[in-house]
């Protein structure tokens, strides 16, 4: 099996597009993929994460999303691109989602469609749905549980990408009961991670500014600045997750938390 970065850009894509064991998929919906798409992909539609960590929330998921993927015709064996407009919101998400599925080998397209400098092709495609079994990746994302029981592993790195205000808890969302942030976690503001939408900064102006790390798991408010901010870390080849629970959920049960 060739090999698959987690964050490829469109000269890598421009190589290897028509290869037999790549699948691209286009997150924006069906509708949008028939007004212009990458040659050759397929409209896929994974959705975000949940709001809430449960595991009771979490299982069926990963199978509802192992049921999506092989109607679009995705196994676990190829290597699977996905994009979106060129922010990572909904490209991101997704490459999540379908790690939750089982999927092994998934990366997002830097950039998006938006980066594509070829002419985008138009119209519908016809799908292949395909028998296949996934086995779920749970692990895929990071729960409140495993975030509580790994306080303090030193092999785990925290990462705050809110606003310092949010961070230090004077100030925050009024639907949360509680201010403050997940106890040892750093903080890296999400805008100080990118230099225009969907762009992120070089990968050696990230590691100065978050050093070494084994495993970072990235939160905010609600997961979405998180999200993206793990794009901009896998980016520069940390082996990133993001907590889409983030604050909000967090801070609605009885765990830990630290201000100032």
């Amino acid at each position: 099996m060739s090999d698959l970065p987690a964050v490829v850009d469109v000269e890598w894509l421009r190589r290897e597009l028509g290869a037999a064991d790549l699948i691209v998929g286009d997150v924006r919906g069906p509708n949008a993929h028939a007004r212009g798409h990458i040659p050759g992909s397929r409209p896929l539609v994974l959705g975000s994460p949940p709001p809430m960590s449960d595991p009771a929330v979490l299982e069926p998921l990963a199978s509802e999303v192992g049921l999506r993927l092989r109607r679009h015709g995705v196994t676990a064996e190829e290597r699977l691109v996905l994009y979106d407009r060129g922010d990572g919101v909904g490209a991101m998400p997704a490459a999540q989602m379908a790690e939750l599925a089982g999927h092994p080998r998934v990366a997002v397209l830097l950039g998006g469609l938006a980066a594509w400098p070829d002419e985008p092709e138009v119209g519908p495609v016809e799908l292949h749905p395909v028998k296949t079994t996934f086995e779920p990746s749970l692990e895929a994302v990071p729960t409140r549980e495993e975030i509580a029981r790994r306080l303090g592993d030193p092999e785990l790195t925290l990462l705050d990408v809110r606003t310092i205000e949010e961070y230090t808890g004077k100030q925050g969302y009024p639907c949360d009961p509680r201010q403050g942030r997940i106890p040892g976690a750093r903080h890296v503001h999400v805008e100080d991670l990118f230099v225009s939408s969907g762009a992120p900064v070089p990968a050696d102006h990230v590691r100065a500014r978050i050093g070494d790390a084994e495993e970072i798991v990235a939160y905010c408010h609600s997961g979405s600045r998180s999200a993206v901010a793990t794009l901009a870390l896998r980016a520069a080849g940390y082996r990133a997750r993001n907590y889409p629970g983030s604050w909000h959920e967090w801070s609605r049960h009885e765990l830990p938390l630290e201000r100032g």
